[in-house]
């Protein structure tokens, strides 16, 4: 099954729909021919083949370019993901520990974690608690605070949310610091 495309969030107008009467002309090549009344500028766009797009409204008179509207859509939806992937400010990765996790197992994970918090993802530590071991939620706890002493020497952290006690355990959200 296809997908169906997706206009961008800014509107764009194109051609006709273009409300400015004199607009400030880009050719294709990127190049500007200056000031030109906006229907001059819809029929040297039609000879090439191409739409008239307003790049920008916030001068007067309007920024248009002359190029294929699906390209230009095609550009900014990629400048739209961009920005959201920048924005978002890494992952949430999540880091499972075990009631009777070994020494050796957490220096995994540490080194996991260390990776994880480099690329700037943040990390949920989570440690699942099953029957009996609920009981003993200190000794859990203790679990986490060694997990986080050993990242500690590594790399700085700070927790973005305190440990907190869940009904199947703890969980725990930190970042580098």
């Amino acid at each position: 099954m296809y997908k169906k495309r997706q206009p961008p969030t800014k509107k764009v107008f194109i051609n006709e729909g273009i409300k400015a009467k004199e607009v400030r002309l880009i050719d294709e090549s990127g190049e500007q021919l200056g000031l030109l009344p906006l229907a001059e500028g819809i029929v040297k766009a039609k000879a090439a083949g191409l739409d008239l797009i307003q790049v920008t409204d916030k001068l007067d008179p309007p920024v248009c370019k002359i190029m294929d509207y699906g390209k230009y859509i095609y550009i900014l939806k990629k400048k739209e993901k961009a920005a959201a992937k920048s924005a978002k400010g890494g992952e949430l990765k999540k880091i499972r520990l075990s009631f009777g996790i070994s020494d050796h197992d957490l220096e995994t994970r540490v080194k996991q974690a260390v990776k994880f918090l480099k690329i700037g993802d943040k990390i949920m530590i989570e440690v699942r608690l099953k029957g009996r071991e609920k009981a003993h939620g200190d000794f859990a706890k203790d679990k986490v605070l060694k997990f986080i002493e050993m990242l500690n020497v590594l790399v700085p952290v700070k927790t973005e949310r305190d440990l907190k006690r869940q009904p199947r355990g703890f969980t725990m959200i930190i970042t580098k610091a």
